[in-house]
């Protein structure tokens, strides 16, 4: 699951609705001849390039292996932490730079040292902490088996297994590159952030008399954030959940339900920038037309169908809280999966006796909108897509989409070989890895899991592309591979990591090259920077990974308050759903969720009437709706709550809209430098309250501001559980 930061783009005919055209909307044929078609790309990206820079030099390699070591440890410390938090790559883009600067200036000069530091080399080592940076999903099954399925493959099987479902993408990216790369359309928003950032670094700024440079703003931003989070970081940490409903009357669960950040969350107020953007992308660089379809899905989703099933009491559901992932027995208790299971496998009798799994009609619904998400993904594609994608492949070989594809040119191509190369060898090594160690995943197994992830790997790269958001494939790859293997939960695992990580890790390994392309890096070079960054996170993912589950008491548990592991807990329940369980009693005909399939339908029919109203009305309101994007607004619900979405939206709407439209300027020059100075002044806190106090285990006094139960009741069950 990982996350990244965005943006729009829109012209100066539009200015009176932001983002009503969306870019998939644009024609294939683009404007060449001058700068690039997007304004906001044209304000970023230069459009001149010196190809004699130096790239893959000496100094690269020793930040790029340094940087992405300390990347990959923290990020995979903190993915365990009870409210986790992620270091964005955007600081090691703004910590390498004074040390290369440094590396420049006492090297002695040669080939270790080939004059200043320069921009290309900059961005070598910010793709390769690009890679570093996110946390390797497969790291999750090694923690499932050991801490609630008490079984250890060992390190070697464990590494191989998060080798290949971190690199099998590279095969896909190399085709993907024709159509998510080159054309200009394909904006990928994310990397114009750090393309600020480079240029805000390397390039001297034309300013006015009295007027701060980017790079000034953003020393005094990251200090002013470092600064303050301290008060919701550590000396008052109630800031981070101001449930103030709850707080009316403590004793009411129906306030608790309604009002508390573990319930619905209405009304709670976040005052703590890592709990805004502890599940989600920073909102100050998501579109706007972007942000209100997630808006209206999380209304939607969150605010009118769980309250209505909940209080109708569909799937008894007042025997739950109304919101979480946890496992439920049919009377509210806490569900033992041991209980059912013998060697790691479904127990009949076991079963039969102990009886069905219940999950809270939240969590469910989810599934649902899940369900409905990836269906309409496909509908949505053919309708919008499907002649651009034909001209693109006729396009492809020898068509130039713009002045950025054209200096492009310049340089020699990653061989086609290279990248098929690796994704043979890297399936190989899949196969070889469940055969040998007993994974209950037969090999046909490992095929079918990479080539849905190859199915949906387009248009879902064609939706980040241009939005940023990410539909996921986790849910459809549990669903197939639960009813062909049932009641095998380390088999479903692992083939939802082969058949959805491989997909994330093919857009990770486009979009990377879309930044190269913006600031003219050679393909190669960029091919081996991602590879090193991909290698050295696995490796340290899994030895940190290691050390916590060794060093940590009862971690991943509710008994160890500052590593519960709130996204591992989420992932083994789906290990129990849809493994343990499968999906044929889960949804089959038999259970009382199989009208959650109904979403699947629900989800192809959708983006049809909105494709043919917008037609029908152009140049209105409807032009922003995006049915793919309302769908997966809920994607990180649980473990994320409902009021980490409307905080979100609410510094969303301040910055890409209220700023955007009447202070485009300072909006266009500080937007991007204020997103990455937040989230490294959050991270310079967060590690330096770590390293004081944490590594003591030294904790704020108690008071009022440090109370963990002003809402005793937070999303508590109507009917209580029988003791």
């Amino acid at each position: 699951m990982t996350v990244d930061s965005r943006h729009d783009y829109h012209t100066e005919k539009e200015d009176n609705m932001d983002e009503k055209h969306d870019v998939e909307h644009a024609s294939v044929v683009l404007d060449e001849e001058n700068n690039s078609p997007i304004p906001e790309v044209a304000a970023v990206v230069s459009i001149t390039d010196d190809p004699s820079l130096p790239t893959l030099t000496f100094r690269y390699w020793v930040m790029a292996i340094l940087f992405s070591c300390l990347l990959s440890f923290f990020n995979q410390f903190f993915w365990f932490r009870t409210n986790p938090m992620s270091i964005s790559a955007l600081v090691i883009q703004l910590v390498s730079y004074p040390f290369g600067k440094f590396m420049a200036t006492v090297l002695p000069a040669g080939r270790l040292n080939p004059g200043p530091f320069n921009i290309k080399e900059h961005v070598l080592v910010g793709l390769t902490a690009n890679c570093a940076a996110g946390t390797a999903y497969a790291v999750d099954i090694t923690v499932i088996q050991k801490v609630f399925y008490k079984q250890d493959f060992g390190f070697l099987a464990n590494f191989l297994l998060i080798l290949t479902t971190q690199m099998l993408g590279y095969g896909m990216a190399g085709v993907l590159r024709r159509y998510l790369v080159y054309p200009a359309a394909m904006v990928w928003p994310a990397n114009l952030v750090q393309v600020a950032l480079f240029n805000t670094l390397h390039k001297d700024e034309d300013l006015a008399p009295g007027q701060w440079s980017r790079y000034k703003f953003f020393l005094v931003a990251t200090f002013t954030m470092f600064c303050y989070q301290w008060l919701p970081g550590f000396l008052f940490p109630i800031m981070s959940s101001i449930a103030w409903l709850c707080w009316i009357n403590p004793k009411s669960v129906l306030l608790a339900q309604i009002g508390g950040d573990k319930g619905l969350g209405i009304g709670a107020i976040s005052l703590d920038w890592n709990n805004i953007c502890a599940y989600l992308v920073s909102p100050l660089v998501v579109p706007w037309w972007a942000q209100v379809n997630i808006g209206i899905g999380v209304f939607l989703i969150a605010f009118v169908m769980s309250p209505i099933a909940y209080y109708t009491n569909l799937w008894d559901a007042k025997k739950f809280p109304i919101n979480n992932s946890k496992l439920y027995t049919t009377s509210g208790q806490i569900y033992n999966t041991s209980a059912v299971m013998t060697n790691f496998v479904l127990d009949e009798d076991k079963y039969a006796a102990y009886g069905p799994l219940r999950i809270t009609t939240f969590f469910a619904l989810t599934y649902g909108v899940g369900f409905a998400g990836l269906s309409s993904m496909i509908t949505h594609t053919w309708l919008y897509h499907r002649h651009k994608l034909v001209a693109q492949w006729r396009q492809s070989r020898e068509h130039s989409e713009d002045i950025h594809h054209r200096l492009m040119q310049a340089y020699p191509e990653v061989p086609d070989w290279w990248y098929g190369g690796l994704f043979v060898l890297m399936t190989v090594v899949a196969i070889g890895t469940c055969e040998v160690w007993d994974y209950k995943l037969p090999w046909w197994a490992v095929l079918l899991g990479i080539a849905l992830s190859c199915f949906f790997v387009l248009p879902v790269g064609l939706i980040q592309a241009l939005t940023n958001q990410q539909p996921g494939l986790n849910i459809i790859t549990e669903y197939v591979i639960g009813y062909i293997l049932p009641g095998r939960p380390i088999a479903n695992v692992t083939f939802k990591t082969l058949g959805y990580i491989s997909m994330v890790q093919a857009l990770t390994f486009t979009s990377d090259p879309k930044l190269g392309h913006y600031m003219k890096v050679p393909p190669r070079a960029m091919f081996w920077a991602q590879l090193t960054g991909t290698f050295i996170a696995g490796l340290v993912n899994l030895l940190t990974a290691n050390w916590l589950l060794t060093s940590q008491h009862k971690v991943c548990t509710e008994e160890n308050k500052d590593f519960s592991c709130p996204y591992v807990n989420t992932y083994y329940s789906a290990s129990v759903i849809w493994g343990v369980i499968a999906p044929n009693r889960m949804f089959g005909p038999s259970s009382i969720y199989n009208s959650i399939n109904y979403f699947f339908l629900i989800g192809l029919v959708l983006p049809i009437p909105f494709y043919y109203l917008k037609k029908r009305f152009p140049n209105t309101w409807m032009e922003m709706i995006h049915i793919p994007v309302i769908l997966a607004s809920t994607g990180m619900m649980p473990p994320a709550s409902p009021y980490h979405y409307t905080n979100w939206l609410a510094v969303g709407f301040i910055f890409q809209f209220f700023i955007r439209r009447y202070h485009n300027e300072w909006h266009l020059r500080f937007t991007y430098i204020l997103s990455a100075a937040f989230d490294a002044g959050v991270a310079f806190m967060v590690l330096l309250s770590f390293f004081i106090f944490g590594i003591r285990n030294k904790n704020m006094v108690d008071w009022w501001g440090t109370r963990p139960d002003l809402c005793p009741l937070n999303g508590a069950p109507t009917i209580a559980p029988l003791e």
